[in-house]
């Protein structure tokens, strides 16, 4: 009904790392020139842990903007905004939650989990309890087809499906929606019109998903139909009700995970990160003093590439050569821990030169990055608003 869109967006935690990159910026980056994709600093999300110190939001949120540029994210291909320039997301957040049960927001995965995570920090308040509700409200409302996550997110996007369906049965009512669907029916010609009718009735009375699929496709085809004559006949699909709201789908996206120096999970507050735009001499420095196989104590030691550090870097940076001579070399310990880590140091210094080169322009003229979020921004809030008055008439709040 609605076209495909990609929705995404991470809290403003300061200059990203490589870990950052390769777990979800890539993605990005091939996603924006395959879809529209609409990518968001959630400054609001960061306040879930930090509202009783925001000082550093402002400050991250541009240094982050820049890392996604640095990254390859273009702003030519993907709409950039950050959360808050676009109020609907607070609006929507409100209204959805007047109809959202409690233990929705307690059954999620991640909210013990964080909890005894940050156990230092009072996370007792309604904004820890209600972000999931509050990041369903940032995709549902530019009606996103793909969320792109990984596996522990996949309940938050299953819980954003349970959230506009709910909404849809609770507000999609519509008097004599029936007959207008039949109407809107009639308007696909005798053919469609007929075909349209077979499929919803395999769809409701046998399951079929093919059949919706198909009912789907052939609606989206449908050049002479209005927009709300189409939202009845999706609706009309599916039950008695108008969708207004789309369900998304998790985009499971492949991402390589790269752990920290330390072989832990890469984190600046461990110690153990490289940044998106490190210094090359900062990069050679980190890699070359990064711990290995512990059995190797002197040069002579044969090690194990597999209880090494170094190698996981390997599997991301090298090609299958490389890691030959590596694992040949390492257990055979004809070759030192310090001809290992150099592939991986020449490496990351060619990914990040681009990367270098790209910021340096918003660096030297920070007005080029509030440019591009003010369009952004601009871009983001017209899809919003067209949300937002579909929603505001489903509850009864237009007032026209």
């Amino acid at each position: 009904m609605y076209p495909d869109r990609v929705v995404s967006g991470m809290r403003p935690t300061g200059a990203l790392h490589l870990g950052h990159y390769h777990g979800a910026l890539k993605n990005w980056v091939r996603l924006q020139s395959e879809l529209p994709c609409l990518f968001f600093v959630a400054d609001w999300h960061a306040l879930t842990t930090h509202y009783d110190d925001p000082s550093q939001i402002e400050t991250s949120t541009w240094d982050m903007l820049i890392d996604w540029l640095a990254a390859g994210v273009d702003p030519s291909q993907a709409t950039l905004f950050i959360q808050s320039r676009v109020p609907e997301h607070a609006e929507l957040h409100l209204l959805l939650s007047m109809a959202t049960p409690l233990g929705w927001l307690e059954r999620v995965p991640t909210y013990k989990d964080q909890q005894e995570k940050l156990a230092d920090r009072d996370l007792a308040t309604y904004g820890f309890l209600g972000y999931p509700l509050l990041q369903a409200a940032d995709v549902l409302i530019y009606r996103a087809s793909q969320v792109p996550v990984g596996d522990d997110q996949v309940p938050h996007v299953e819980m954003m499906r349970e959230i506009a369906r709910r909404f849809n049965h609770l507000y999609g009512k519509e008097k004599g929606f029936e007959e207008k669907a039949q109407e809107a029916v009639k308007k696909l010609g005798s053919k469609r019109a007929k075909l349209y009718n077979e499929l919803r009735t395999q769809f409701q009375q046998e399951g079929s998903e093919d059949a919706l699929g198909q009912a789907k496709a052939m609606l989206d085809d449908a050049q002479n139909l209005s927009m709300i004559d189409r939202e009845r006949l999706f609706g009309f699909l599916e039950g008695s009700r108008k969708l207004i709201l789309t369900e998304p789908q998790a985009l499971l996206t492949e991402s390589s995970r790269l752990p920290g120096l330390d072989g832990q999970k890469m984190s600046k507050s461990y110690g153990n990160a490289i940044a998106l735009r490190e210094d090359k001499d900062v990069v050679t420095k980190k890699i070359r003093t990064m711990p290995t196989d512990p059995a190797r104590v002197r040069r002579t030691d044969p090690g194990n590439p597999d209880k090494c550090p170094v190698w996981q870097f390997h599997v991301v940076y090298t090609d299958d050569a490389t890691r030959e001579w590596v694992t040949k070399g390492c257990r055979s310990a004809g070759i030192g821990c310090l001809e290992c880590k150099q592939p991986v140091i020449d490496a990351i210094i060619k990914e990040q030169e681009p990367m270098h080169e790209r910021a340096q322009q918003y660096l030297d003229d920070p007005s080029l990055v509030r440019a591009i979020v003010a369009d952004g921004c601009d871009h983001a809030r017209k899809l919003a608003q067209d949300t937002m008055r579909d929603v505001r008439e489903a509850m009864g709040l237009s007032y026209n």
